[in-house]
């Protein structure tokens, strides 16, 4: 994965620890676990209760390595991580970081399709500035 927030282009394939894999491998099964056993309901009210930790941290750098730490963590996952469930990891995973992210959801009506991403300061971070455009922001949280 290729990040260029803010300055020059950073690789981040190799600076992505394994423990930050590793987190974001647990967080994608806890939504998992989250959404079949309680449901959508309260995976929404616990990604919208999530605190945003105060520490103070490089914030592009934070975000890419969220974001390539979750699509790393994916790949090793056992079944498809959908979109809702990558966007309530990194939602998490930013906030311990200190960065106040905001997942979002929104709908398109044709085809008729569902869709999450993530937004801090008003811009996705982990899809395509498109998204904004794409999809009518049904909530933030």
């Amino acid at each position: 994965m290729v990040s260029e927030l803010e300055g020059a282009p950073v690789d981040l394939s190799r600076r992505v620890g394994s423990a930050s894999v590793s987190l974001a491998f647990v967080g994608l099964a806890a939504v998992d676990l989250i959404l079949k056993f309680v449901g959508f309901r309260r995976l929404y009210q616990t990604v919208k209760r999530w605190p945003v930790h105060e520490r103070g941290t490089n914030k592009p750098q934070a975000i890419a390595s969220v974001c390539a730490a979750v699509d790393r963590a994916g790949t090793y996952y056992p079944k498809q991580a959908l979109c809702l469930q990558r966007s309530a990891v990194v939602t998490c995973l930013l906030r311990m970081k200190g960065v106040d992210a905001q997942m979002v959801i929104g709908c398109r009506k044709a085809p008729f399709r569902g869709h999450a991403w993530v937004e801090v300061d008003g811009i996705p971070v982990n899809d395509d500035l498109e998204m904004q455009n794409l999809y009518t922001v049904l909530t933030r949280c």
